[in-house]
């Protein structure tokens, strides 16, 4: 993707992510590097596509939850408007939840923002030399999955890309009216994908719907077993609505 005019020494590389810290830290990270160098951050998926055509980078660093479109959208867009720009996911959401998805989508690989500077660096360098870059414990599960081994799957696993976002949205205490803002879905098709995901995991109210969501929100977030009792009884007297 790079210009004839560039240097060839560096790879350039865009940022996405709704947080500036973030944002700020990854490019002194990068920039710290010889090989490597930010050609340009954006706090919003909309503005990420606009942002490949312009820069060009050689890699695409994403979150995955942010305001509107997702990260995995974002990576399904990339991978279908340029084929070969490598998306390299950076997030806080675990691993073994998100890799399959984003590997669906079209991501090279998967980083957390929990791993530090060097395995970023050592993920981006990977993935721009066509390699895949996600953790052993997940590339063992994909490689199971893959080969129709035993191993077995996470019971979220069955939603499709959709309805985990509106799962993840209603774990962080969005109601049925936010989450369609959020997504530019009709506060029918919100409804419908609770309904979809309530029968999809076996939960018979939309109070067992939202303790759950928000349970893997704290565990994710907290790295807790059990979901905090006061944010799962706040959210289940907001709920979904």
């Amino acid at each position: 993707m790079r210009s004839s005019s560039d240097s060839p020494l560096r790879k350039r590389i865009l940022l996405v992510d709704d947080h500036v810290v973030v944002r700020d830290g990854v490019a002194l990270w990068l920039g710290a590097t010889a090989d490597l160098e930010v050609c340009g951050a954006v706090a919003q998926t909309s503005a990420a596509l606009e942002a490949v055509e312009r820069l060009q980078p050689d890699l695409v660093i994403t979150d995955i939850g942010m305001p509107g479109r997702d990260g995995l959208e974002l990576t399904k867009d990339i991978r279908a408007r340029w084929p070969e720009l490598p998306v390299l996911i950076f997030s806080v959401h675990d691993e073994s939840l998100y890799a399959g998805r984003a590997l669906r989508a079209g991501a090279r690989g998967y980083c957390s923002k929990s791993a530090g500077s060097e395995r970023l660096v050592e993920a981006a360098r990977v993935v721009l030399r066509g390699g895949m870059a996600f953790s052993p414990e997940t590339t063992t599960r994909l490689l199971e999955m893959a080969g129709g081994g035993t191993m077995k799957a996470h019971p979220l696993n069955g939603l499709s890309d959709r309805e985990f976002e509106v799962f993840r949205l209603f774990g962080a205490g969005q109601t049925n009216a936010e989450v369609a803002a959020g997504l530019g879905l009709s506060a029918k098709t919100v409804e419908t994908h609770s309904l979809n995901i309530r029968r999809k995991l076996g939960l018979r109210t939309p109070a067992e719907l939202i303790r759950h969501a928000v349970h893997l929100s704290s565990v994710e977030h907290n790295g807790l077993s059990e979901p905090p009792s006061g944010l799962t009884a706040a959210a289940e007297v907001r709920g979904p609505i």
